[in-house]
């Protein structure tokens, strides 16, 4: 059993996948006194406890995301939005350690202007819900429950959101149906993706 890291230092002692990259992250973040924790299992930097930028590993690559990236001038590039659905955070990623030493000038440079932009309070406006496709299954069980057309505009945006992406991202028909019948109740109850563990 996999024991649960609750403290930065811990995670820093114990990351063996991209440890000496992870090592040279925090050696860069470490002098904006941002307030380290650990978040969702990786190293997030906060200040006044608001999320700036959270360091994270994946198979091929680890990288830093900036919360409000897409906020940030990205005139060198560096900053990839993840998916097209992600909206306001983007990633620099590196795939080996000679890579953060070479960018260490550009690394310090968002990360000084994420720490602007949320000291200056700028926020991303979402995408309104009506901008994200609507699966073709439950456009016409829509047209047809007036009921749960009523229950799904009464959701928040955000909530609409979640609801049309999780639907969305089945490649099959048969597999968007069998998420959108698991959800309805909890549609009609007014309830989002995330309040529910079905």
């Amino acid at each position: 059993m996999k024991s649960i890291i609750t403290n930065a230092d811990s995670f820093f002692l114990k990351s063996q996948k991209w440890h000496h990259e992870f090592v040279a992250l925090r050696n860069i973040l470490l002098p904006f006194q941002l307030q380290e924790t650990i978040k969702w299992g990786w190293p997030c930097y906060m200040l006044h406890e608001k999320n700036v930028v959270l360091m994270h590993g994946f198979k091929h690559y680890c990288a830093l995301l900036f919360f409000k990236g897409a906020l940030l001038n990205n005139a060198d590039g560096l900053l990839i939005q993840q998916t097209p659905n992600v909206q306001a955070s983007r990633q620099i990623r590196f795939t080996n350690l000679s890579e953060i030493i070479q960018l260490k000038k550009q690394i310090t440079k968002h990360i000084k202007e994420a720490i602007e932009v949320e000291q200056a309070g700028l926020t991303l406006a979402p995408k309104p819900t009506n901008a994200f496709a609507i699966p073709v299954e439950f456009d016409e069980l829509l047209k047809q429950n007036n009921a749960l057309q009523k229950a799904f505009h009464a959701l928040t945006p955000g909530r609409q959101r979640a609801y049309l992406l999780y639907f969305a991202q089945a490649k099959q028909s048969a597999t968007r149906l069998k998420r959108i019948q698991k959800y309805l109740p909890y549609i009609l109850a007014g309830k989002g993706l995330h309040d529910v563990t079905p």
